[in-house]
């Protein structure tokens, strides 16, 4: 296979769309005009070959070796992007169709979510909705050793809630953001996310909500959603039930991934702040919820907001915040706070030499947390064991880069606390996260 000299950009892959719906207008119009099918087609290859050309000469140089690859190449993703949804008979689906899996559904869905995707694309997306596997060709320009940082989650009993509070468009959004902000923990960039969808009967409207959620959460997280998986199982999920589940890839240079290694006494810790629970914890949450009588559109506590609308609050993405200061700067670990709060994730950037000492108080304490615990009989221990009480992520720097950082962060509009220092460990024995209160 003949190779490009560079990806498509986004503005030249969408201007061969463009291209395309012209020639099936110009199709449609011949054929309004009376003239015969096998005229209209001579038409519609003719005019493909001129775009095609046309895609050539602006993107290479006019050699012929590489005119027989972008036909090829160009006619297939135009192909695939304008086409007519796939066509089953009832009477080769009804067999389908009366086991539970509605064939008509799946196709209806893929339609309306064809421009959310698009939405998402970046430099070096190759491919589009409906391809077999998503294509992605890397800017890796600058870089001695291009290293690729996966991740995959999903969004856990939070989904629960949303089931309760039939409220979908936002758990999309979460998805991205707990393999996006894992991604964002090496000092990588991400690049494109792949989400899979499982329930059991394939509701459109719930689906396409979800959906949203997670094209809106690749804008955010600056990557392309390159593909995914609907899966319509019959009998495998509650009624109005379905699970999410994402992966994501990011880029970085070898020599600038970051992996705690660097870390001594004496660097300070940064916080950025959370937007509420984020997607971990929930089975307690629900607990409480449950325990505490309160309804949905109930006011929560402390806010101008409803139990459904603070309970759902979707995770913070930090790409456009995180991303800035690690490329500019020298950052020596960073954390996500997940499930386990910080008693379990600090340690896992930190050397086995160190300590983190934090002070409790030092950032601010989101209303929901305060109700939590109180709703709970928790103690701030407790709470710090299993929620980010209001940190969603850490970034450990030296002074110097930690004031610079805090200043870069100030112009971007992010807030920032500084919440401690890295203190050398007394022994093996010793907790390596101290909250000090």
């Amino acid at each position: 296979m003949l190779i490009p000299l560079r990806p498509l950009t986004s503005e030249e892959f969408w201007d061969t769309v463009e291209w395309k719906a012209e020639i099936i207008s110009e199709m449609v119009k011949l054929r309004s005009e009376g003239r015969s099918g096998a005229d209209a087609d001579y038409m519609q290859s003719k005019l493909s070959l001129t775009v095609i050309v046309t895609v050539e000469k602006q993107l290479f140089p006019v050699k012929r070796k590489k005119f027989a690859y972008w036909q090829i190449r160009g006619n297939a993703v135009c192909s695939s992007i304008i086409h007519k949804e796939p066509f089953m008979s009832e009477e080769r689906s009804k067999a389908y169709t009366a086991a539970g899996v509605n064939i008509e559904a799946g196709n209806s869905l893929v339609s309306r979510i064809k421009s959310m995707v698009r939405s998402t694309a970046i430099p070096g997306v190759l491919s589009d909705i409906g391809s077999f596997g998503g294509l992605f060709a890397p800017d890796v320009t600058g870089m001695k050793e291009p290293a690729l940082v996966a991740s995959t989650d999903g969004v856990g009993t939070k989904l629960k809630l949303a089931f309760e509070f039939d409220r979908h468009d936002t758990v999309g959004i979460d998805l991205v953001a707990m393999s996006v902000n894992d991604i964002l923990v090496q000092g990588a960039a991400p690049l494109f996310f792949l989400d899979y969808f499982a329930c059991g009967a394939l509701d459109v409207d719930k689906a396409e909500a979800v959906i949203s959620g997670v094209a809106e959460g690749c804008r955010r997280g600056g990557c392309a959603l390159l593909g995914g998986e609907t899966a319509e199982m019959p009998g495998m999920y509650g009624e109005g039930e379905y699970d999410l589940a994402g992966f994501c890839v990011g880029l970085a240079d070898k020599a600038n991934l970051v992996d705690g290694s660097g870390v001594v006494p004496g660097d300070v810790i940064l916080g950025l702040p959370s937007s509420g629970v984020h997607s971990n914890g929930y089975t307690l949450v629900r607990k409480l919820f449950a325990q505490s009588g309160a309804s949905p559109d109930d006011i929560f506590p402390g806010t101008q907001r409803t139990f459904a609308d603070v309970l759902m609050e979707p995770t913070i993405i930090y790409t456009r915040t995180v991303k800035p200061v690690f490329e500019k700067l020298k950052v020596k670990a960073m954390v996500h706070i997940t499930g386990g709060g910080f008693y379990d994730n600090i340690p896992r950037v930190l050397p086995g030499n160190t300590r983190a000492d934090i002070r409790f108080g030092s950032w601010a304490i989101l209303p929901v947390f305060d109700w939590l615990r109180r709703q709970g009989s928790l103690s701030w221990p407790e709470m710090l064991q299993i929620f980010n009480c209001g940190i969603g992520y850490m970034l450990v720097m030296d002074r110097e880069n930690a004031d610079k950082a805090k200043a870069m962060f100030a112009e971007m509009g992010q807030a920032v606390s500084e919440l401690g220092v890295i203190a050398q460990r007394r022994n093996a024995d010793e907790e390596q996260v101290s909250i000090i209160f």
